[in-house]
């Protein structure tokens, strides 16, 4: 069996990871920035010869680098976010070779997307937000996709993991506000700055979809998370059935 944690920000899915890796010590966490068969967030995807630029380009971490490549086909998976260095310009420059965000025409990203399910083949797997949120997120705010499309994108995956064992569980927030408050305050620097939150506020704020309607303010990101959930909950009944359980926001019993 393998199990996808699925929710939106602040839910609690790295902490139920957490705790199914302790219930099932057999199984293997996969992380976001992780190397995963099924999903590639904080992670760079490159060809051999954009690979080979970056090597001669910042050749004082070229062996963190090797470290952390893994080859797929004719690409190299470059897990950057676990890479050591003072140097902002390096992530900045890494990031540009993710998949998501509107960096990657739809159809190649689809491609992607479904291939990387359809060769995925193992087993004992718990992944974070390897379904829903990074793709989700892309279609809805960089690609202003209407919500008919995203269901139609994931009967496709749906369809690519005929075949796998998988549950799918989707921790529900009841209230996204109160989520949101708790969770911005837990993830503060030493000095107390809300350094999470104003991240998220700022990635939301200045996504295509958010500027288009000049969306930026909390109420705003309440409203996009709010219809997100819903949009994935419908995801999780309408297509993935009884494959998907729901769970209520740190008010469950392992």
């Amino acid at each position: 069996m393998n199990y996808f944690v699925e929710g939106i920000q602040g839910s609690g899915k790295s902490t139920l990871v957490r705790k199914l890796s302790e219930k099932y010590p057999g199984c293997t966490a996969v992380m976001e920035g992780d190397y995963s068969p099924v999903e590639l967030a904080w992670c760079a995807r490159m060809s051999e010869a954009q690979y080979s630029e970056i090597l001669e380009q910042w050749k004082d971490l070229r062996d963190q680098i090797r470290s952390k490549s893994h080859q797929e086909g004719d690409c190299r998976i470059v897990c950057y976010t676990q890479i050591r260095s003072g140097n902002r310009d390096f992530y900045r420059q890494l990031e540009k070779y993710e998949i998501y965000n509107g960096r990657t025409a739809f159809e190649e990203f689809r491609e992607i997307v479904l291939t990387r399910y359809r060769n995925w083949h193992g087993d004992g797997s718990i992944f974070e937000c390897s379904l829903f949120q990074n793709a989700v997120e892309d279609m809805i705010l960089y690609r202003d996709m209407p919500d008919d499309a995203i269901l139609d994108f994931y009967q496709e995956v749906r369809s690519a993991l005929n075949g796998r064992e998988y549950e799918i569980y989707y921790i529900e927030s009841p209230d996204i506000e109160k989520t949101l408050n708790a969770v911005r305050k837990e993830r503060v620097d030493g000095d107390g700055n809300e350094v999470w939150f104003n991240l998220l506020m700022e990635f939301f704020a200045h996504s295509p979809f958010a500027q288009k309607r000049s969306l930026n303010r909390y109420e705003d990101l309440l409203m996009h998370l709010r219809h997100r959930q819903a949009l994935e909950l419908r995801i999780c009944r309408d297509i993935f059935g009884e494959r998907a359980t729901e769970i209520p926001s740190r008010a469950y019993d392992l």
